[in-house]
């Protein structure tokens, strides 16, 4: 297809694509959908080869929210049932992060609900990024406790923090239809502020929440506008209890084409497989990892994700490796050999038999 080819190409070379161009990988056909898959997995192997960043998310703080997004299970006035707490220890932080280590987590993305930290959350969070830090010390810690001013920022780098993250989500057009307690600059001014505070800015979106096409190229074009270095890719877990309960408009196949769109938009970017991948990708998603080279390992906010060991296999079957693993991670479980019964009979064969 010549129009994905120059596409194809323009990604390679960090060339700004038409809108054009990025609306046409989401109205391709399903004819169409793995020669998109395969030319952004080019530009994925060109920057990152075939590695996969393994992330993982530890809540600190949950619910009770003052904030109206009607994506969100913590939102102000939600009938969603989830866990409701108030800061965790710095000890505690610790020892919920140990299980993402353990699996090979590079990065520890440490969230609170909120609008956003008054000082003395700044220092509580800095403190447990100090006390992780001792511990993992070549692990890269991601702080999200929503809108932040730069001195803020500053501090949290001080204490260790490697990155900050606060989602754009939607197009500016759209966002009055999601939240109105606060807009779409306020969240521009966060990942700006972070950035210029030396912390490594991590911005991504949310598909599924009854935007239009426009709206999803608008919001990757302007994620490239604020070039972060992470890109997490959401997919809307529509909550009961929550005013987007009903929207369940997203596909396998829809999932791919935003992903590959953000791909070819924002091509140098760590783009991110992040909440929702297990509900809509469903079996697709080894396929999203030839488009995407980091996931989040294990459980989200308020929802549960696949089991960590799954996502290990997943990752080895399709052919990828842990970033910074020295060898990719087998399942513990996988063995020499392979029962097989036949009929009639048990007889126990070599795996390569």
């Amino acid at each position: 297809m010549p129009w994905l080819d120059a596409l194809t190409a323009k990604a390679l070379d960090r060339e700004r694509p038409t809108r054009q161009e990025a609306l046409a990988v989401l109205a391709s056909s399903d004819d169409e959908l793995l020669d998109v898959v395969a030319a952004a997995f080019q530009v994925r192997r060109r920057f990152f080869g075939r590695r996969v960043k393994l992330n993982y998310l530890v809540n600190v703080k949950s619910g009770l929210c003052p904030e109206d997004c009607f994506y969100c299970s913590q939102r102000l006035g939600s009938g969603a049932d989830v866990l409701k707490y108030s800061w965790l220890k710095p000890d505690e932080v610790l020892s919920a992060a140990q299980a993402g280590v353990a699996a090979g987590a590079k990065r520890v993305c440490l969230v609170a609900s909120g609008r956003g930290p008054a000082d003395r959350d700044v220092t509580r969070v800095s403190e447990m990024i100090g006390t992780f830090k001792a511990e993992h010390p070549d692990v890269e810690v991601c702080a999200c406790l929503g809108l932040l001013r730069q001195d803020q920022a500053e501090r949290l780098r001080e204490a260790g923090a490697d990155a900050y993250n606060h989602n754009l989500n939607t197009a500016e057009a759209h966002y009055g239809d999601i939240c109105t307690t606060h807009d779409f600059a306020d969240r521009v001014d966060t990942v700006q502020q972070a950035a210029a505070a030396g912390l490594s800015p991590c911005s991504g979106l949310i598909a599924g929440m009854g935007e239009t096409d426009a709206d999803l190229v608008d919001a990757a074009f302007a994620l490239r506008d604020l070039d972060p270095d992470s890109v997490p890719v959401n997919f809307l877990i529509p909550f009961e209890g929550t005013p987007l309960a009903g929207e369940w408009t997203l596909t396998p196949q829809r999932c791919l084409r935003i992903l590959a769109m953000v791909r070819f938009v924002c091509p140098d970017a760590e783009v991110r497989l992040a909440g929702g991948r297990e509900l809509h990708l469903r079996s697709l998603q080894p396929l999203a990892l030839h488009i995407a080279n980091s996931i989040f390992l294990g459980d989200y906010l308020t929802s549960e994700g696949q089991a960590g060991q799954q996502d290990l296999e997943m990752i080895a079957d399709a052919g990828f490796t842990v970033e910074g693993a020295a060898e990719p991670t087998l399942p513990e479980h996988r063995r020499d050999l392979i029962k097989v019964r036949r009929r009639g009979a048990g007889t126990e064969l070599p795996a390569n038999t």
